[in-house]
């Protein structure tokens, strides 16, 4: 495997390890959102998962605490992963997506019942995280 040097001087960015259980729970086995958090309460995808259906239907409260939850399950597992409060966490590597999923549900969360500055931190975070996953999420 090549490794390559950061030549910005930044941080390197930050993968977070592999849960094939969960996703194949998710998956092939069709379990809900809820009974895979349940299982494997640091698995972010799963909280954004219950994030986003609770925004659909309107429970927004519902999804702001749902999003809490695996923002703060996901910067658990960063920091065990080596990241020391900033730089890259890349979109491309799918591990990392459940934790940008849950910062931008977050975001939206916040912005809905009025928590301006949170919302904007959330936003910017998630930018400053990958601007890839900015502009997929944010659209």
């Amino acid at each position: 495997m090549t490794t390559h040097k950061n030549l910005l001087g930044g941080p390197d960015p930050t993968y977070l390890p592999e849960n094939e259980e969960a996703y194949r729970l998710l998956g092939e086995e069709s379990l809900a959102p809820a009974e895979v958090a349940a299982k494997y309460p640091t698995f972010s995808l799963a909280w954004a998962l219950l994030a986003d259906d609770a925004f659909e239907a309107g429970r927004v409260i519902e999804s702001y605490a749902y999003a809490r939850t695996g923002y703060h399950r996901g910067l658990d597992a960063l920091r065990r992963s080596g990241w020391k409060g900033h730089g890259p966490i890349p979109w491309s590597h799918r591990p990392n997506r459940g934790f940008l999923r849950c910062l931008n549900a977050l975001a939206r969360a916040a912005e809905s019942i009025g928590e301006k500055d949170e919302a904007e931190r959330c936003g910017q975070f998630l930018q400053d995280s990958d601007p890839e996953a900015y502009a997929e999420l944010r659209r």
